[in-house]
């Protein structure tokens, strides 16, 4: 029995490890006409791609909507990348791994098929598009450093507001290998760590650059086909997912791209792209001149209106103060009055009280031959309380005299000594 002989399932193992060894997807390109465009279970993809020349001549294609991402349908002229496969129920078929469309009618089939379906998702709402910072200090740049849009940006960039730093990502912009750099750039962007408050914001610790303001993805003008990588689904969903606002400035004015519209902000060219990000340096001077001008017209206005208060408040507090001296000097003329009435009434009063006292005053009784007869210092008013021998002082009008009692009464002695 020859020893090469193979079960079915061995044989088919080896066929396809031929196929796909010597038919490489991303070196073999399929190119035709799509037909039977059917999608299962919203998961299974499966079609046939038709030779152009030769209807009859066709190859029988499946794949998943994780990996043909876009819409199609029959009709369309596309490209398959995928690998040959034979299956164990004797068919053969490409197993597509990618696919895109092909041709000007194709593309736009594809692009207005994708457009739709986006917008009914809700990723081209405004509601959810993020404001750019007025003063962005570090921009992440997606772009061919071959392309005419790399210089254009960095130009109109620095000639309007110098100082910006920019971390540039290089991209292809066409071609088969534009779409899975453009993912990688915006998920390296976005896998920055955000610089914490009181940073800068160029670098973060250990050296790894910080996440920028905003992303910048752009390119110059050309074909339908020429801008496809702006058109892919998932380049669009990569941009309506990224955690950092996202510009986008593809081609020329009259282009459109599917990122355009996903974008928080849509630039018609490259170079418009850095006149929407950072302001004018002569239009922010002028504004800071207009803004300092009124400041200052202000500040007059409040100072005029403070002084003007300071001279109200001046002006009543001299008025209050006139009143109250107009008040003091009219009380203080009432009590020099007052007190001018009452010196002569206590004049008057005192010199009717000093004639009072000069009529009682014993001085002048004593003139008048009276005296004043005391014992130890009493004055004696009647003789009954004298007793005989005592000692007595009289008091004249002029001098005093020791005498003793001889006789009270008519009784006694009436020896006077």
């Amino acid at each position: 029995m020859p020893e090469n002989v193979l079960s079915v399932s061995q044989y088919l193992q080896i066929v396809n490890a031929v196929l796909r060894e010597h038919v490489p997807s991303q070196e073999i390109v399929v190119e035709g006409e799509l037909g039977g465009y059917t999608v299962k279970d919203g998961k299974w993809i499966i079609f046939d791609l038709k030779d152009e020349k030769d209807a009859k001549t066709k190859v029988a294609c499946f794949g998943t909507t994780f990996k043909i991402v876009g819409a199609f349908e029959s009709g369309m002229r596309v490209r398959v990348f995928g690998y040959p496969t034979v299956k164990g129920w004797s068919t053969f078929q490409i197993d597509v791994q990618r696919m895109e469309p092909v041709g000007e009618g194709a593309l736009k089939k594809a692009y207005d098929a994708l457009k739709k379906k986006l917008e009914g998702e809700g990723l081209f709402d405004a509601a959810r598009k993020r404001s750019l910072p007025r003063f962005p200090q570090r921009i992440g740049l997606i772009t061919s450093r071959d392309a005419a849009a790399y210089g254009d940006f960095l130009r109109i960039l620095n000639n309007r507001w110098g100082g910006v730093e920019v971390d540039f990502y290089h991209v292809r912009v066409q071609g088969n290998e534009a779409v899975p750099e453009i993912l990688a750039a915006f998920d390296y962007f976005n896998k920055l760590p955000s610089p914490s408050k009181g940073e800068g914001q160029g670098e973060v610790y250990g050296g790894i650059p910080a996440r920028p303001d905003l992303l910048v993805l752009t390119r110059g003008g050309g074909s339908l086909e020429d801008l496809h990588a702006f058109n892919d689904e998932s380049v669009a969903r990569a941009v309506y997912s990224s955690k950092i606002p996202v510009v986008v400035g593809v081609g020329h004015e009259r282009d459109e791209s599917l990122c355009d519209f996903v974008a928080d902000v849509r630039a018609s060219t490259p170079s418009n792209a850095a006149e929407r990000i950072v302001p004018n340096r002569t239009d922010v001077e002028y504004e800071l001149a207009m803004m300092t001008r009124r400041m200052e017209e202000r500040l007059t206005e409040t100072i005029a209106r403070r002084q003007l208060s300071v001279d109200r408040a001046t002006r009543t507090v001299g008025l209050v103060l006139d009143r109250e001296r107009q008040r003091f000097l009219s009380r203080a003329d009432r009590l020099t009055v007052a007190f001018g009435t009452w010196k002569t009434t206590l004049r008057e009063r005192l010199s009717t009280y000093e004639r009072v006292l000069r009529q009682v005053d014993p001085k002048r009784v004593l003139a008048r031959g009276y005296s004043i007869v005391t014992v130890n210092g009493k004055v004696v008013s009647d003789a009954a309380t004298l007793e005989v021998g005592a000692e007595i002082a009289v008091q004249l009008a002029q001098g005093t005299a020791d005498a003793q009692v001889l006789r009270t009464n008519g009784k006694g002695k009436q020896r006077l000594i």
